[in-house]
């Protein structure tokens, strides 16, 4: 007996949610799909279609099938890096990257010091943590350096996913508000007020030392020893 196109739909379903749990997850190829789905290369490919209606998968010629909605407003291939990014991945990349950003010397910290508020304001767990992606993109956005900018609107995604989304709150359940609206306000503070000082040294200190309490937070490894900037 032929299967049906809903029965197909909902196997599929079954599969993206095993083989793909997170946004930017990879599918297996078609030709694998169709023999675990059970069902003809036809009937595969409207079943994908569905899902992909409904924004629940995205497809790219010669790359594959991958698991959430299309990325908007960037390349492709730029894309699938920072979907296959981990969460250490993300802290990596910003250890070698933020320090030495906050040690240019910065002529307008008013901007920083408005994050740096509404960071000592939030109250929940999603609050602290948009007020600190905006904190840290406020670095760059001072600095006036569109690549810089570009680089930290990149990280910014990537703490969308759901990936990081999950390890975030686990990190954030056992450290607490109180952790971010206190001890990590105190850190950004230090990173302002080096920048307003014209400390570059320091500000890559206070910036470098901040990032390591994350990563410690998480449970990630030291970074290995860098020059300041």
């Amino acid at each position: 007996m032929r299967m049906g196109r809903q029965e197909a739909r909902d196997r599929l379903w079954r599969i993206l949610e095993e083989r793909a749990p997170a946004a930017g997850d990879r599918l297996p190829p078609e030709r694998a799909l169709k023999d675990l789905v059970g069902c003809s290369r036809e009937t595969l490919r409207t079943a994908l279609a569905a899902l992909e209606a409904e924004g629940q998968i995205w497809r790219h010629v010669g790359q594959g099938t991958f698991r959430g909605r299309a990325p908007l407003g960037r390349p492709v291939r730029d894309a699938l890096l920072l979907e296959a990014a981990t969460p250490a991945d993300l802290m990596d990349a910003r250890r070698l990257l933020e320090p030495p950003v906050a040690a240019r010397y910065l002529e307008d910290v008013v901007l920083l010091r408005r994050r740096l508020a509404e960071g000592r304001a939030a109250r929940d767990r999603a609050a602290c943590e948009r007020a600190d992606d905006a904190f840290h993109r406020a670095i760059a956005e001072v600095a006036r350096n569109p690549l810089l900018i570009a680089l930290l609107r990149h990280f910014s995604g990537a703490r969308c996913r759901a990936v990081w989304q999950r390890e975030w709150d686990r990190t954030y359940r056992r450290v607490g508000v109180e952790e971010f609206t206190h001890a990590h306000g105190d850190q950004h503070a230090r990173v302002v007020e080096a920048i307003a000082a014209g400390d570059g040294p320091a500000a890559h200190r206070a910036m470098a030392t901040h990032l390591a309490t994350i990563c410690a937070a998480m449970g990630l490894p030291p970074a290995p020893e860098t020059a300041e900037g």
